[in-house]
């Protein structure tokens, strides 16, 4: 006896059962992708622990043992949690087109098309920009090490702890690849609606000085040079992103009205070709 399938709401619309089952068979794939991410991390642990470690061996040896800067390690099962930690990192990285996929399949069905080129612009924009972010995170973060470091009196010898210096250079890595988002998000909210350019042009003093003082708060060394290294590249991007949002208010507002020249009890236009097919493409139901 066959099975009789549940019809497809056109609007998109289905059982709260439905949802929470399309929830956990994405979050079981994307814990799948995540598990093999973090096995291939385990197993390159030494190149990638290479990788990660080398700012800290640009920095001056004055003040280490020997003249030789190592990292400690203080505990017996520190060495196994180290290496967890680093494969999880590098499998979140490695996994990251698979989960970020099955984040998009569960949220894209109930996007209108126009919403959905959007989420393109800011998918294809959000990661070369994050990218950028850590990789100068990464350029910058033994200039932070030698400037801290150095503050250490000349009596004294410094031992870093590998969890203290992976903290830090996580923490450097994720709040520049943010920090980098930030124009994005100004840009969106433009397209939206939400933000136009006269309110980026009147508020503009302010954003620029509320960047520099995220930078000054946000980054772990909070020296000076960290400081600049983030405030001024995110600056930067802003003036960018302030550019785009003139150029679209500018397009939007040479656009044609459609409510121009009709009276207040006049019925405005409604253009049905284009709804149906923004419900035929974005409110398909996610029913297999």
């Amino acid at each position: 006896m066959k099975m009789k399938r549940r019809p497809v709401d056109p609007e998109g619309r289905m059982p709260l059962m439905d949802h929470l089952r399309e929830l956990r068979n994405r979050l079981i794939k994307a814990m799948l992708g995540l598990a093999v991410g973090t096995g291939v991390g385990w197993l390159f642990f030494n190149p990638i622990w290479r990788f990660v470690t080398e700012p800290f061996t640009r920095i001056p040896p004055e003040h280490c043992i020997n003249h030789k800067c190592d990292l400690v390690v203080h505990g017996i099962f520190d060495g196994f949690f180290i290496h967890m930690k680093v494969a999880l990192l590098a499998g979140a990285v490695i996994s990251s087109p698979v989960w970020l996929y099955q984040l998009w399949a569960f949220v894209a069905p109930g996007l209108y098309r126009r919403e959905k080129r959007w989420t393109y612009t800011f998918i294809v924009a959000a990661v070369p920009l994050f990218v950028a972010g850590a990789a100068l995170a990464y350029v910058t973060m033994d200039k932070g090490l030698k400037i801290l470091i150095g503050l250490a009196p000349g009596s004294s010898t410094v031992l870093v702890g590998v969890e203290s210096y992976l903290g830090y250079a996580q923490a450097m890595l994720l709040i520049f690849g943010l920090a980098f988002e930030l124009p994005l998000f100004v840009v969106i909210l433009n397209m939206a609606g939400v933000l136009p350019h006269s309110a980026i042009r009147r508020f503009r003093r302010m954003m620029i000085f509320g960047i520099f003082v995220f930078a000054a708060v946000a980054t772990p060394s909070q020296d000076p040079f960290t400081m600049l290294a983030l405030a001024i590249p995110t600056v930067v991007l802003f003036e960018v992103a302030e550019v785009l949002a003139y150029l679209n208010d500018r397009r939007r507002a040479s656009a044609p009205d459609p409510y121009e020249g009709l009276s207040d009890d006049e019925a405005a236009p409604l253009d049905l070709d284009r709804i149906d097919a923004e419900l035929e493409g974005g409110g398909r139901g996610r029913n297999r």
